[in-house]
């Protein structure tokens, strides 16, 4: 079965440090974007974490967000069945403890980031390990992501003016003392909508907190968050500095709405009544000789346009961090 848990999700960590590439962690909120992920992992070859937050999974569940983890959960399972490269599911900046022993209970996620960077320091440590010796009585392995410094910008409801950089010896002691499997770190980047050149970046901070945990013996992943603004050559920069792990979630929300927004403005008459035409929408337009084109505004017809932009983004994405062509779980049949 192509959907996978924790032991799985390890092993291709391990061979993602070992070899320097990273898994572009994509977040989804609805079934499109899903949908154009796994078909843009599978045709790069690379396996796929997908990711959900708490607010994307309160809105897949209309509120609730423990039917909408279940709802997703299912849906990506029986899609992922459709192809041949590992799926994984990361719950994504996690801080309700109830929703997270849902997540542990459920064995839904791979893999699970609690996010106490906002805390001082003890507490931090305190929620992490919390969520670590949770996950330690789940029935099937769930890795936990933890973060330890602040990343500048919004991301669900956690809000952060400004970033506070990771410092190595801290990361030490952080890994140590939780048992996280990994660790999001900052070095620049920003959620939302950021520019690289706008970016205060130190790719350097990444390789001496990599170097600060192998001297310790931890041969931690870890994990870029908010950046979708990197360029390229950036983003492929930080895959040889212990990153395994880089989170895409502004970057996919933008080409769904742009997808769609290109696709009415080529023709919107076909949508929108012309001018001296009255836009009786409640009345389905019965009393004007004008009427939509369904052949433009059935929303099978956009959705197919997200998913098919949507999975040349990510396959493009792939490429740059090095995960394509490397999928651990992708039979021989196949390749």
């Amino acid at each position: 079965m192509p959907f996978y848990g924790g032991d799985e999700l390890a092993t291709v960590y391990d061979k993602a440090l070992d070899e320097g590439f990273g898994l572009v962690a994509s977040n989804v909120a609805e079934p499109n974007v899903m949908m154009g992920l796994i078909e843009g992992a599978d045709q790069a070859d690379s396996d796929l974490l997908i990711q959900m937050s708490g607010g994307a999974a309160s809105f897949a569940g209309n509120g609730d967000p423990e039917a909408g983890l279940r709802a997703m959960g299912t849906y990506i399972e029986e899609i992922a069945d459709q192809y041949d490269i590992g799926v994984f599911l990361n719950m994504d900046h996690q801080t309700d403890m109830d929703f997270i022993d849902m997540q542990v209970e459920s064995g839904i996620p791979s893999s699970i980031m609690i996010d106490a960077s906002h805390e001082d320091f003890e507490e931090n440590v305190a929620r992490s390990k919390k969520v670590v010796e949770k996950t330690e009585q789940a029935d099937e392995e769930i890795l936990v992501e933890a973060e330890l410094g602040q990343i500048k910008g919004v991301e669900d409801e956690i809000v952060a003016e400004e970033a506070f950089y990771t410092d190595p010896e801290q990361a030490v002691e952080f890994v140590e003392r939780t048992g996280a499997d990994l660790l999001a770190i900052s070095v620049g980047t920003q959620h939302g909508v950021a520019k690289g050149k706008d970016l205060d970046l130190k790719p350097d901070l990444a390789t001496e907190i990599h170097e600060a945990l192998s001297d310790h013996g931890l041969d931690t992943p870890l994990v870029l968050h908010g950046s979708s603004g990197l360029q390229p050559d950036q983003l492929s920069d930080f895959m040889n500095r212990g990153i395994c792990k880089v989170n895409k979630d502004t970057r996919y929300q933008y080409e769904y709405s742009r997808t769609l927004f290109d696709l009415y403005r080529e023709e919107p008459n076909d949508i929108v009544p012309p001018e001296g035409v009255e836009d009786e929408r409640d009345a389905f337009f019965n009393d004007v000789e004008w009427s939509p084109n369904k052949d433009r505004f059935d929303p099978r017809v956009g959705g197919r346009n997200v998913r098919e932009r949507i999975a040349e983004v990510y396959a493009g994405l792939a490429e740059v961090s090095g995960s394509a062509g490397q999928s651990l779980y992708k039979s021989a049949t196949h390749r």
